[in-house]
């Protein structure tokens, strides 16, 4: 059964998780009974496939062993070697997933949510190597609810482990539960806008018809436009849907999961644009790929200009995003025009600032916006596939 997909999976939800309401409306722990709903969901969710079950099962007990087995190690030593095969036996599986159905071959980790539960034990294993988890005791039961977390387990948001243990263990009061519980609805009742009513209607009474079959539009190219700018806010409002499915379903069991979206089509510019969109990814890969990278490139001090740094690590981010969505080329391409954008506004705010030619208004805001706005638009142009048809 598809997270999020019917009315029966919220019905089971609604179910599975009443006593967990009335245990917090009564400022009650309910950890112990959540952790074990988390288990019958899932189970619900892969039961109908054997291959997934076992692949998600198995594919648990690896990652658990490796971080589990890492921390116990940077407990007396810190290796860099060590901390380096780590990472990539994390990411190992994901690879695998991506890689092999090219080749032709069969894979044994190709369930749902496969590059979520990636992202959080890779999380771990960094911060582990950074010495955030010293004091952390890391409990089984605690890691594999933290990477099964049934409400986020498919396609996000991303959350942190550290943060995540906090809201895990924390007894909420009456009051701070009614006021979980009441996000938690209303987050719920914006999903089901956003993703059962506007993307629904968006997807079958306009995006269904374009480019090919819209007779309202007789010219290709602004048939191809329409679908443009039909297919961008289709993704948002079935995507931020999602989100706000998997935020609301966590406030009701008492975790905070992170936000994933704030209105990225206001945004003023490209990098405003990425702290808005999907923000638990991009802040993802900022903070473990494109951080890092600048990190130690200025401690090797192999090149010398920081913007030249800034720009590789710029373009490996994106690129690694783009094949993070799939190994077709329209994906990649969109990862690679993500970096020149960012690269190409971070050259012209370095030149603004010295020649200050573009000043800050409420005009030029607004002009910031549509331009921004378009660039976007064509950029899930890119990513829909469909100009390479």
């Amino acid at each position: 059964m598809i997270p999020y997909g019917s009315f029966i999976f919220f019905f089971l939800i609604g179910i599975f998780l009443l006593p967990t309401i009335v245990l917090g409306l009564l400022g009650k722990s309910s950890k112990i009974y959540n952790m074990l709903v988390s288990i019958v969901i899932l189970a619900v969710i892969f039961g109908n496939s054997k291959t997934g079950a076992i692949s998600i099962i198995l594919f648990t007990i690896f990652q658990i062993v490796l971080i589990k087995g890492y921390h116990h190690y940077r407990k007396e030593r810190n290796n860099t070697v060590v901390f380096c095969m780590m990472v990539v036996l994390a990411i190992l599986p994901l690879v695998l997933v991506k890689v092999l159905p090219l080749l032709g071959l069969n894979h044994v980790f190709g369930f749902l949510g496969v590059s979520y539960i990636t992202f959080k034990s890779v999380q771990i294993v960094i911060e582990t190597r950074d010495g955030m988890m010293k004091k952390q005791t890391l409990p089984i039961g605690e890691l594999i609810y933290f990477l099964l977390f049934f409400p986020t387990v498919s396609s996000g948001p991303i959350d942190r482990w550290r943060r995540f243990e906090k809201d895990v263990n924390k007894t909420f009061s009456k009051e701070e539960y009614k006021e979980l519980l009441y996000l938690g609805i209303n987050s719920i009742f914006r999903g089901f806008l956003y993703k059962f009513i506007l993307a629904f209607l968006i997807y079958n009474k306009i995006l269904v018809y374009l480019p090919d079959h819209a007779t309202y539009i007789h010219s290709p190219f602004w048939a191809n436009v329409a679908y443009m700018y039909t297919y961008s806010f289709y993704l948002f409002f079935d995507f931020a849907g999602y989100s706000a499915f998997a935020i609301g379903v966590s406030y009701l069991m008492g975790v905070k999961t992170p936000e994933n979206f704030n209105m990225p089509f206001i945004s003023k510019n490209i990098k405003d644009f990425w702290n808005r969109w999907h923000m638990s990814l991009s802040f993802w890969f900022r903070d473990y790929v494109y951080m890092r990278f600048v990190f130690w490139m200025t401690k090797k001090k192999w090149i010398k200009n920081r913007y030249t740094v800034s720009n590789i690590g710029y373009f490996l981010l994106f690129f690694i995003m783009g094949v993070w969505h799939g190994l077709e080329w329209h994906f990649i391409i969109y990862g690679l025009y993500q970096a020149a954008l960012i690269i190409g506004y971070d050259y012209f705010d370095r030149w603004n600032r010295k020649h200050k030619l573009w000043p800050k208004n409420k005009f030029t805001h607004v002009v910031s916006v549509f331009i921004t706005f378009n660039f976007i638009c064509f950029g899930f142009y890119i990513f829909s596939g469909q100009l390479f048809k």
